[in-house]
């Protein structure tokens, strides 16, 4: 049975550590817990975290609020039974209920599995964006 709850705790943010790109680090995580735009949905199979989603708001002031789909992690075992597209439905109708206007993430062009799980929960390729980043801090 798939139950998605929205993360409140460490506790529950640590159960979805394997999910993640790296290790949790408790200091970020309790930042990120304490705002109120950002958002970590957990998946469960079974009572155990099977996946996780991470959206933050943002908001322009010519555009109005949008959902960012920052991280989308399902556990091996649990891929391809839809735990992501549930995940990112989940993440849409809160940013829905939120009043966000719209909601995108970057992916790269050669995430196969990501995009099409991004195109099973309804989205529309932008094809012509492309991503820069700065490195901050060592």
């Amino acid at each position: 049975m798939l139950e998605i709850r929205r993360a409140t705790t460490m506790a529950e943010v640590v159960a979805a550590e394997p999910h993640f790109d790296g290790e949790v680090l408790p200091e970020a995580a309790e930042r990120f817990l304490g705002e109120p735009g950002h958002h970590l949905l957990v998946a469960y199979v079974d009572g155990v975290a099977a996946g996780m989603i991470t959206g933050v708001e943002t908001t322009h002031p010519d555009k109005g609020t949008e959902m960012y789909l920052y991280e989308l992690g399902v556990g091996e075992e649990h891929r391809r039974q839809g735990i992501g597209r549930a995940l990112v439905t989940a993440l849409a109708d809160l940013a829905r209920e939120r009043g966000c206007h719209a909601m995108w993430v970057p992916v790269d062009s050669d995430n196969e599995a990501a995009i099409a799980t991004y195109r099973s929960a309804g989205a529309n390729e932008i094809a012509t964006i492309t991503a820069q980043s700065w490195t901050l801090r060592s």
